[in-house]
């Protein structure tokens, strides 16, 4: 993802009482824990040129929010970077190309058209965590004395979304397995900051795999009266104006990591955090109505976008520094959700913190910046929202008495996306028949 790759890291100084060093946000130290190091940046170094990827870097609350929000900032940059895999989507486009497209798109993720689907979010939820159920009972079969024990990570969030977005365009169940390794490629494509070969030509067979399989599907509903997404965009016009085949492929395979890599670590990220703290866990599980402010929090304190970039459209003065017009910038959505100039106790995770607005967090006036700010703001922002309630749910009810399995810590991995790579936990199985 970045553009100069033979640079090497240079491990970040965040100990010494002179002015630290700006931290190298590909050194091995920060991937490893990148949180003391926007810290760095957010106090030392606001709005700053990386070498390595020949980008600005922006980490403090007021620049991120504010970039998202000015016309000087524009999302040109997915000319380069998500084109070649996607095709060309909304996320690139700007003006009264962006607004007919959003138009098409909204009805299907706002109100009725969402509550629509609901139905699939449950069931594929429920299946799935019902699968690790009876596995637990197994287990108990082979002698693990009352105890259940899963990777909710392998056998649960990875799979959810992809499900439901499966069904919501109404493709073959039997199809799951193949979007769920398309959506893997391209998540390696997009983290392949070492240039693997290999990787780049798995992500280029997966693009054209994917294009055969969408587009005749695509043809084939144009003229269909199905109520299934890609049904309904089939036939979805603004203003006389339709959705090419082209466009429509394109939003099936940025589905798979909008829809899919940020909801699956989402909720894993969720779970980890009750987990960390069970007088939370316990305050949600007897009051269901802090399910909104759960999921607000995690998306504050650990969303799945780390990093999300734009392009300059003229110079732009930020915390005292000029970035020129034409600059790619990567706005660290992480290190500004975690800004104590807008937030109270930002490292610490509270469903009940006052200075996040639950009732805004899902729309464009959210005080996180998870979601995006102003007219890119996240289309899918309540799909998530109901993927992310139906699994806190599912987890809290069939999963009594949740805890990590003995030994084990959860250990966060990515740069643009990141939450944990598993989550081994026990619980309370029921008892075999």
């Amino acid at each position: 993802m970045c553009r100069n790759r033979d640079a090497d890291p240079r491990e970040p100084d965040v100990t010494s009482t002179a002015t630290p060093q700006a931290p190298d946000i590909l050194s091995p130290e920060y991937l490893a824990d990148p949180y003391p190091f926007h810290r760095v940046l957010r106090d030392a170094h606001p709005v700053t040129f990386h070498e390595p990827t020949q980008s600005w870097l922006l980490s403090r609350y007021a620049d991120v929010a504010g970039a998202f929000r000015s016309p000087a900032f524009s999302s040109r940059n997915y000319e380069w970077q998500l084109e070649p895999i996607h095709g060309r989507t909304i996320l690139q486009m700007e003006g009264k190309e962006h607004a007919t497209h959003r138009a098409l798109l909204n009805p299907f993720f706002r109100g009725k058209g969402l509550e629509a689907f609901l139905p699939v979010v449950t069931r594929n939820a429920a299946e799935l965590v019902d699968g690790v159920v009876q596995r637990a009972a197994g287990d108990l079969a082979d002698g693990f004395a009352g105890r259940g024990r899963a990777d909710l990570v392998a056998e649960f969030t990875t799979w959810f979304p992809i499900n439901v977005m499966v069904d919501m365009l109404g493709l073959p169940k039997s199809d799951h397995q193949r979007f769920h390794g398309w959506y893997h490629s391209i998540m390696a494509h997009l983290n392949n900051l070492a240039g693997d070969p290999a990787v780049t030509a798995r992500a280029d067979q997966t693009r054209e795999e994917l294009r055969d399989y969408v587009l005749p599907i695509v043809r084939e509903r144009r003229e269909g009266d199905g109520d299934d997404l890609l049904s309904r965009l089939c036939r979805a016009e603004v203003d006389g104006e339709r959705m090419s085949d082209e466009e429509i492929k394109a939003f099936v395979s940025l589905l798979l990591v909008a829809g899919g890599e940020t909801t699956d670590k989402a909720i894993a990220s969720m779970v980890r955090n009750l987990l960390d703290h069970p007088d939370q866990m316990a305050a949600v599980r007897a009051d269901r109505s802090l399910a909104d402010a759960v999921i607000a929090e995690t998306l504050r304190f650990s969303g799945p976008v780390h990093m999300i970039m734009r392009q300059t459209e003229e110079a732009v003065e930020l915390s005292g520094t000029t970035i020129p017009a034409g600059a790619t910038c990567i706005l660290m959505l992480a290190a500004a959700n975690r800004d104590e100039r807008r937030f109270q106790r930002p490292e610490q995770f509270d469903v009940r913190r006052p200075d996040l607005d639950v009732g805004r967090a899902f729309s464009g006036a959210a005080d996180h910046v998870q979601f995006i700010l102003g007219r890119h703001f996240c289309v899918g922002s309540l799909l998530a929202r109901s993927e992310m309630t139906v699994a806190l749910d599912l987890v809290l009810d069939r999963l009594p008495g949740l805890r990590y399995q003995e030994g084990f810590t959860p250990r966060e991995a990515g740069l643009y996306t990141r939450s944990v790579e598993s989550l081994l936990v026990e619980f309370d199985a029921p008892a075999a028949a």
